[in-house]
């Protein structure tokens, strides 16, 4: 995280312990505030951003703020810098990652289309010495389709077990944050337990492709681009450290705002970086086709599960899927219904405020919903703090985040499903998708880390 942000969050520590302090009172989220979403308002004063809170130093640890002060532009340089001085057997591999999410905000700075930024980004990494660059997209396909075979297991146990449904998605590390620190066993159980694209992308980086290469995981060092500071926090977690072998699955996230900085710093111009081609994970010649996944501009979690249970649990195919706003478009929701029967009840649910009506509600056991898709950021991915934020800061730009939403929606849709490479590597690197290799490094267990709350009364389904 940049010395920039967190004094800008320090600015606002204080009055966001207070907002928190508040709006974490016994009954999660004050009767004042649902009558403010109801009359659809919006007081500057009491406004609070997930991401801008829990990113804040205030609640960090030590030991967490000195891992996120090595998630730096600097840290990168001290490694490519190393890597000039020291003898090549010493020498770190560095592996680029791009989030989907932030190719559309580069697309709008350099003019460009998507794949031609891309490639335009690709060749800046590479002039820096960065050796292999990918796109995650690969790593969010296995993130879904896990995603929806636990959403079909969880749907088939509802009536024996609690925990089962809701499920909430957990790729969102501001929300998974907050969820583990402050509501505690109300929501970690319905958490899904698939990892999110990040660390599974991690995972392939530091485990198939170091294989692949012949090379130990802590010889590589791996970096991903994200539009989203919270990703830094993500990637420190303890369960995704390997302490035999002293390594991370992401060694160092950076923004698509801290990149922008860095090109801008050297005065890189759009005619300046070759244009290079993506690197295939799994080591094929040729371009890689960027694609994006159903949804909003956040890997659509929502829509894939949706269809896919539709087709799974009812024999339904669904094509085309109807949003409905509730109390603005960050707080939507999705409904199967068959000869007047409700039959799935889906909600997407974006921003602090909405998620705070949602545990409102939640813990008055007035959740109707089967999956929800949580994410911190009002908008969703593509409006991340970390390039989304104007330059004055402190707000959200949307002229440029309507602008990264028509770049982003220009990618051609491709499915999880029919995507070969996900296929090979479930069975050439984790023995089929049921075994416990696939088990093992695409799922992860979240835990609380604050006083239980008693469960809430019967949910209605």
């Amino acid at each position: 995280m940049s010395e920039v942000n967190i004094a800008k969050r320090k600015e606002k520590c204080e009055n966001c312990t207070k907002q928190c302090n508040k709006k974490q009172g016994d009954d999660g989220a004050n009767s004042h505030q649902e009558s403010d979403e109801v009359n659809g308002q919006v007081h500057e004063g009491s406004q609070l951003l997930l991401s801008a809170c829990l990113s804040c130093d205030g609640c960090l640890t030590e030991e967490e703020s000195l891992k996120i002060s090595q998630q730096s532009l600097q840290e990168v340089e001290r490694v490519l810098a190393l890597n000039k001085k020291c003898d090549v057997s010493k020498h770190k591999v560095l592996v680029a990652s791009i989030c989907p999410q932030s190719l559309p905000f580069f697309a709008v700075k350099f003019g460009l289309d998507v794949t031609e930024a891309a490639h335009k980004l690709c060749g800046f990494l590479k002039s820096l010495g960065v050796q292999y660059v990918f796109d995650t997209t690969l790593a969010a396909g296995f993130s879904i389709l896990e995603s929806q075979k636990e959403f079909i297991q969880r749907y088939r146990r509802r009536h024996h077990d609690t925990h089962a449904m809701p499920m909430f998605t957990s790729s969102c590390p501001g929300w998974i944050r907050y969820s583990e620190r402050v509501l505690g066993s109300l929501v970690t159980p319905h958490i899904c337990t698939a990892r999110s694209p990040q660390q599974i992308m991690g995972c392939l980086v530091k485990d198939y492709f170091s294989k692949q290469q012949k090379l130990s995981p802590e010889k590589v060092y791996h970096v991903l681009v994200a539009p989203c500071f919270d990703k830094k926090l993500e990637a420190v977690r303890e369960e995704f450290y390997n302490s035999l072998l002293e390594t991370r699955d992401v060694d160092c996230v950076l923004t698509s705002g801290e990149i922008y900085c860095l090109m801008e710093q050297r005065k890189v111009s759009v005619e300046g970086p070759d244009s290079v081609p993506l690197d295939h994970v799994l080591g094929e010649a040729g371009d890689v086709a960027l694609v994006r996944h159903e949804g909003r501009g956040s890997e659509g979690f929502l829509e894939h599960i949706f269809k896919h249970a539709a087709k799974e649990l009812f024999g339904l195919d669904v094509h085309e899927i109807t949003y409905k706003n509730l109390r603005n478009r960050d707080f939507q929701e999705v409904t199967l219904e068959r000869d007047g029967e409700t039959l799935l009840q889906f909600a997407a649910v974006y921003g602090f405020r909405n998620i705070q009506t949602l545990v409102h509600r939640m813990r008055k056991g007035r959740v109707p919903y089967q999956l929800v898709e949580v994410l911190s950021c009002p908008g969703g991915c593509l409006s991340g703090r970390g390039q989304a934020e104007s330059e004055a800061g402190g707000r959200v730009d949307k002229a440029l985040v309507q602008q990264m939403e028509e770049a982003y929606s220009s990618l051609p849709v491709r499915l999880p499903e029919v995507n070969p490479a996900l296929h090979t590597l479930y069975q050439d690197w984790l023995q089929g998708q049921d075994s416990s290799q696939a088990s093992a490094l695409l799922h992860t267990q979240y835990r609380n880390q604050t006083q239980s709350h008693t469960q809430p009364p019967h949910m209605q389904w």
